[in-house]
């Protein structure tokens, strides 16, 4: 099994079981909303609104994941991904200090042409191999939001 399906049978399984939790916990907001004590009633308002939010949350992240992926691929089709990090161990990932060597090219690449969405996609792939994660969803965000507005431009 690939890497790519792996990631996604995980991420499936991981989402219906935050989908059977929100679930059990509207059962019990109902529950408790029904009740009609108002510390109950309190506490089944805070049960259907934090599951919401995670509701949210859960769509963001399968939203970003999806649009992160897509351009990529995108990437990938045109022969752009990053080529000099090495191959990846057994672990599937590149060596860290490959990737910090090649960093600065990357970085120097966005910063040269910061309307690119593709300079910043490969920032935040090197990002990602030098283990900042923080950094990488901040670039890669930020590469899905240029890509989003040139393809309302077309």
């Amino acid at each position: 099994m690939s890497a790519r399906a792996r990631s996604i049978v995980g991420v499936a399984i991981i989402s219906a079981l935050l989908v059977l939790y929100f679930a059990f916990a509207g059962v019990r907001a109902i529950g408790l909303i029904a009740s009609g004590t108002p510390v109950a009633v309190l506490m089944g308002v805070a049960y259907i609104v934090l599951p919401l939010i995670g509701v949210w949350a859960l769509l963001r992240e399968l939203a970003f994941g999806r649009r992160s992926t897509a351009l990529v691929d995108r990437l990938d089709a045109e022969g752009r991904l990053p080529d000099d990090l090495g191959e990846a161990g057994p672990t599937g990932r590149v060596s860290r200090e490959t990737a910090d060597a090649a960093f600065p090219q990357y970085r120097e690449a966005a910063e040269a042409a910061p309307g690119s969405w593709r300079a910043w996609m490969r920032l935040g792939l090197v990002y990602d191999a030098c283990g900042d994660r923080k950094r990488a969803r901040a670039a890669i965000r930020e590469a899905i939001a240029l890509e989003r507005a040139e393809s309302k431009r077309d």
